[in-house]
């Protein structure tokens, strides 16, 4: 059950950075609202998934979930550059959880 708490965890990350980037510095209520109960949620999830993993793994995983989502969210849905240097660092990222992963005892 941890694996799922740490992977909706992340999920939300990527839910509140990319509401952060719409409430235009906290100027606009609903993307703020969203901002912050999505970071509420993030955070309480990623405790719980702390409870029987260790604190690298579940950090480590946490904000590679964020990372590589609001990558893909940047290009998708806001038109960000997708360069070879950037997918790149993308993939390293991702082998990055992968090896996490496999090393986690839990």
């Amino acid at each position: 059950m941890a694996w799922i708490f740490l992977f909706v965890a992340g999920l939300l990350e990527v839910v509140w950075a990319f509401a952060m980037k719409l409430s235009n510095g906290f100027s606009k209520p609903v993307p703020s609202a969203v901002t912050i109960i999505a970071m509420i949620f993030s955070f309480a999830l990623l405790a719980l998934a702390m409870r029987s993993l260790p604190l690298g793994t579940a950090y480590t995983i946490w904000t590679g979930i964020g990372a590589v989502g609001a990558f893909i969210v940047g290009i998708v849905v806001l038109g960000e550059a997708v360069t070879p240097m950037r997918v790149l660092a993308a993939v390293l990222i991702v082998s990055g959880l992968l090896l996490m992963k496999l090393s986690s005892p839990a």
